[in-house]
C-alpha cells in the first residue's frame, strides 16, 4: 500500500476553522507529530509519497480533503473552502502516475472527509464543505465503476468521517450524536466514549487501527470489541480540526 503525505505548513496556525474555538498551535510540534504519524504508517507496511509542500497552504497537510482514491479511478475533489482548492493540482499530478484521474468542477464542491467507502457504497456527508451538486458529479464518475453513491446527514462536525469511521471487515466506530448509525446498514457500531466526542476518526491499515492519543477511553473500547490499535499523538492536528484519515491518501 501507498500513503501519499504532504508535510505541515508552518503557517497551520492560519488553518480553516469550523465547529472548533481557534487555539495556539506549534507548528514545530506538529510537524513532530506527523513525523510520527507517517513513521506509524510505515511501520504498518505502506510506502510514503511526499505530495509537494506547499508552505503558503495552512491546511495542506490534509490531503485526504482534496481526492477520493479507489481502485478503478481517482476523484480529484473542488474542496469546499475557496482557500484549499490550490491545494488539488500537486496531488492530482501525483495521482496520473498511478491511475486514471477524473475531477469535481464548479459548482460542485466535496471534500474527500466526507466521503466514507464501504464496500461498493460511497456514503458521502452533506456537509458545510460538501454540497449537492458535487455529490451528484461523484454519482456520475463512479457510477461506470459500479459504485452506488448514499448522501447522509452530518450535524455537528467538520466532516463525515469526522462522526464516524469504518473498521474492516464489519464495524462502524461512530458519534451517535452526529451522524445516525443505522445510514449505514448492518454493521457491527461501536459509539465512542461520551467524554471524547472527536474521537470517531480512525485510520485501519492492514490488521491495525490507529487510534488518537488523546482518546484513550475510545481506544479501550475497540480493543474490547477484539481490535488491533495503535495510539498516535496528533494532538497539535486536532486543533487545525484534523483527524488520523485526513492527513494520508492510501493507495492500494
Amino acid at each position: 500500500m501507498l500513503a501519499l503525505v504532504r508535510e505541515v505548513s508552518p503557517q497551520l496556525a492560519q488553518c480553516e476553522l469550523t465547529h472548533l474555538e481557534r487555539a495556539a498551535i506549534d507548528a514545530q510540534r506538529a510537524m513532530c507529530q506527523h513525523r510520527d504519524y507517517t513513521q506509524a504508517l510505515q511501520a504498518l507496511g505502506c510506502g510514503l509519497q511526499w505530495v509537494p509542500p506547499l508552505p503558503q497552504h495552512p491546511d495542506g497537510v490534509f490531503v485526504e480533503d482534496t481526492a477520493v482514491v479507489l481502485p478503478e479511478i481517482a476523484v480529484v475533489t473542488r474542496p469546499g473552502a475557496a482557500s484549499r482548492r490550490g491545494e488539488t493540482p500537486t496531488v492530482a499530478e501525483l495521482l496520473e502516475q498511478h491511475t486514471r484521474v477524473a475531477a469535481i468542477a464548479e459548482p460542485g464542491c466535496l471534500d474527500g472527509g466526507d466521503v466514507l467507502h464501504i464496500g461498493r457504497t460511497l456514503h458521502v456527508g452533506a456537509s458545510a464543505r460538501t454540497n449537492q451538486a458535487g455529490i451528484d458529479q461523484l454519482a456520475r464518475l463512479l457510477g461506470p465503476h459500479g459504485y452506488r453513491i448514499e448522501k447522509v446527514p452530518v450535524a455537528g462536525c467538520l466532516h463525515l468521517k469526522s462522526a464516524c469511521s469504518f473498521v474492516p471487515p464489519d464495524t462502524l466506530l461512530v458519534n451517535r450524536d452526529w451522524v445516525d448509525p443505522r445510514t449505514f446498514g448492518s454493521l457491527r457500531v461501536i459509539a465512542v466514549d461520551e467524554r471524547e466526542p472527536q474521537a470517531a476518526n480512525t485510520l485501519t491499515v492492514g490488521e491495525t487501527t490507529l487510534v488518537s492519543a488523546a482518546y484513550p477511553h475510545t481506544r479501550r473500547r475497540l480493543e474490547a470489541a477484539g481490535i488491533r490499535t495503535r495510539a498516535v499523538d496528533v494532538s497539535e492536528l486536532h486543533k487545525a480540526e484534523g483527524g488520523l484519515t485526513c492527513m494520508s491518501l492510501l493507495l492500494e
